[in-house]
């Protein structure tokens, strides 16, 4: 099974890093699904909600100020100036 190498990294911190099935977030130019397999993107994230779905799947989410998001080779990668971190609890969404 496929799956995506995730990093979420704030201006001063890493703040999860792990695998998952799929990463969703808002970018200035609509809603973003990221799933392994996915082209070479970058995109520019909107202040909202990101959702990790982890691959036992548990939902992590995390809110941010905007930044950035890159995917390459199923590595994602997500850099924001701002992460509220006390959102990162995993929550079920089954």
């Amino acid at each position: 099974m496929s799956s995506l190498k995730v990093e979420m990294v704030a201006a001063d911190r890493k703040v999860w890093e792990g695998e998952a099935k799929i990463v969703r977030a808002r970018s200035v130019e609509g809603d973003l699904g990221i799933l392994p397999g996915h082209t070479p993107l970058l995109g520019v994230l909107a202040e909202g909600e990101v959702a990790i779905e982890g691959l036992d799947g548990v939902r992590h989410t995390a809110t941010v100020d905007g930044g950035f998001l890159s995917v390459d080779s199923d590595v994602v990668t997500i850099v924001a100036e701002h992460v509220d971190a006390s959102a990162l609890q995993p929550s079920s969404n089954r």
